[in-house]
């Protein structure tokens, strides 16, 4: 499997191109706002004969899905995410206005519902979803097993977690998932987060003071 990391918009958002060797891809959390980051990963993609089959979204948290469009136009994508989200991925344009200052501008492609359990599969791999709410009521974890990967959204950091006080946030729902999902990952899985370094289970069971 190769991990590719995009570091996208103003508030560095990691999006994600995973692939392996039959070329086929997911892309997650494609947060490119800027038309360079938004080219960047469709000339990836498209350098490498990669044939996209997902458009997969952790949450519907817009730092997460500015670039949603563009992937949807150039590979014919729906976007995947939690039911939960709809909500917050429908709200992008006012998001935008309160915490940017300005409107999104552009029409985000139709949702397909990813489930808790759900399995996305591309290639010779997949990827579990787990269902984590807690920064948003539709926020989750995909999950690969053989690959022993996890990639995170803003559930889980590198000696953090995300946010809870923002609209639909809930603190009680973020200590449920880090203790009933989060922690009972295997210690060796490598975690790919929304914000930030990737990091080990292993390293926050021991450190990160939100799992210990």
């Amino acid at each position: 499997m190769t991990i590719r990391t995009f570091q996208c918009n103003m508030l560095q958002e990691n999006c994600y191109v995973v692939n392996d060797n039959t070329r086929e891809a997911v892309i997650i959390d494609c947060g490119a706002f800027y038309d360079s980051e938004r080219q960047a990963i469709v000339d990836y993609c498209r350098s490498n004969q990669l044939t996209p089959r997902y458009l997969l979204c952790t949450h519907g948290h817009f730092d997460h899905i500015f670039g949603c469009d563009t992937i949807s136009k150039t590979f014919g994508l729906k976007a995947s995410l939690h039911p939960d989200d709809n909500i917050i991925y429908q709200n992008i344009e006012r998001s935008c206005q309160e915490f940017l200052g300005t409107g999104y501008g552009r029409t985000l492609p139709p949702t397909v519902a990813l489930n808790d359990g759900d399995i996305v599969r591309f290639g010779n791999h997949q990827l579990q979803v787990l269902h984590t709410p807690g920064h948003s009521p539709g926020s989750a974890i995909f999950y690969c097993q053989e690959e022993n990967v996890a990639f995170s959204g803003d559930t889980l950091f590198r000696m953090s977690i995300g946010r809870t006080d923002l609209e639909f946030g809930s603190w009680t729902d973020m200590m449920q998932s880090l203790q009933t999902v989060v922690a009972h990952l295997p210690a060796n899985t490598v975690v790919y987060p929304g914000h930030g370094p990737h990091t080990t289970i292993a390293s926050e069971l021991a450190m990160n003071p939100y799992l210990r």
